[in-house]
Formats: C-alpha cells, sequence, structure tokens
C-alpha cells in the first residue's frame, strides 16, 4: 500500500482520525506493514504491549481470556491494542488470523513522538480519553445503583 492508502486507512479509525492530517501522515510514514497466515498469533493474552494495530485486510479474532464472554472479529480499519498505543501493560487479551491478514503496527514511542509534536492532536486525543472515561464512569453508576 502506499502512504496515502495508508493515511486513508488510519483516517477511517475514530481514535486516530482526531489526531487530523499531518500526524496521520507521520504515523503511516512511520509504522510496518505485518502479515499473517491463518491462526498465526498477533499477540496473545498477557504479553507486554507495546504497539497497536490497524486491520488492513483480513480478520483477526481478539478473546478475553478474563472469563467474560469478551470476543470480538476485527476487520479493516479496526483498531487493536488502542491502549497499548499510550500505556505499557499486559495484554488484556489474545488476538489469531482467522485468514490471511495485514495490519499496519503503530509503535507506542512512535505514536508519543507524533503526540509531541503536535499538541493539538493531543489534547483532542485527550478529551476524547476523558469523554469515554466519563461515559464508562456513569455506566457502571447505573449498573451499581441497580443492584442495589
Amino acid at each position: 500500500m502506499s502512504i496515502e492508502d495508508d493515511v486513508a486507512l488510519l483516517e477511517r479509525v475514530p481514535t486516530l482520525r482526531l489526531l487530523g492530517d499531518t500526524s496521520l501522515r507521520m504515523l503511516a510514514i512511520g509504522s510496518e506493514q505485518r502479515e499473517f497466515a491463518r491462526g498465526d498469533v498477533l499477540f496473545n493474552a498477557g504479553d507486554a504491549s507495546d504497539a497497536g494495530y490497524v486491520v488492513q485486510s483480513g480478520a483477526f479474532q481478539v478473546t478475553s481470556t478474563d472469563g467474560g464472554p469478551h470476543e470480538l472479529i476485527a476487520r479493516p480499519g479496526d483498531l487493536i491494542g488502542e491502549l497499548a498505543l499510550v500505556l505499557p501493560m499486559p495484554r488484556p487479551s489474545s488476538a489469531v488470523a482467522l485468514e490471511y491478514s495485514s495490519v499496519i503496527r503503530i509503535a507506542r514511542s512512535l505514536f508519543q513522538r507524533v503526540l509531541e509534536s503536535d499538541p493539538p492532536a493531543a489534547m483532542r486525543l485527550r478529551d476524547e480519553f476523558a469523554a469515554r472515561t466519563t461515559t464508562i464512569a456513569k455506566d457502571i453508576m447505573r449498573a451499581g445503583s441497580k443492584l442495589t
């Protein structure tokens, strides 16, 4: 894929779209493409996280190992491992290719450099994460009130 194709794909990801064209171009230039055969593991639960992945082609089954019903299929334009872009943590899930697939791997170090070079983009991302956190907190409070 060309840099323009990569930028267009990254722009489809809601979280990354907040960064704007200049930052997306920097991510596209600095990231790497990886390919996987059916059954290949992208990562396992418990692995150290150092990157997020945008699916270019194919599909990945993402399965949580916490005993909950958390399973999804990631398809082109989906971001797998969003939190790994901003903080180191063990992977909470595993991701396995369901067919021949490719991803754009965005290293946390690259993502952080892009945010440092574009403070307005970093502020938009911070505001989005704050809004999500507020929504999650409200949902938890509502669920808790239903239990009592």
